[in-house]
């Protein structure tokens, strides 16, 4: 396994990660989601990867709850 911890990586090491998760064609262009805004704790060395993304909750809806 790579390293993914604060501990064991440095600030670029933890940019040029998240770099790899945002394809060329992010898919993103339509949302609201930002990866630097939402790993930017992760980047800046505050908190882990793990953390950030317990952190993360949402509701999804499909195009027959929208129309109830």
């Amino acid at each position: 396994m790579s390293k993914l911890l604060i501990s064991e990586t440095t600030k670029e090491e933890r940019i040029a990660l998240i770099k790899k998760w945002i394809p060329d064609d992010d898919g993103l262009n339509d949302s609201d989601m930002d990866l630097w805004d939402i790993y930017a704790d992760y980047i800046n060395g505050k908190r882990e990867i793990a953390e950030i993304n317990a952190s993360m909750t949402g509701t999804y809806y499909t195009e027959e709850d929208l129309r109830k």
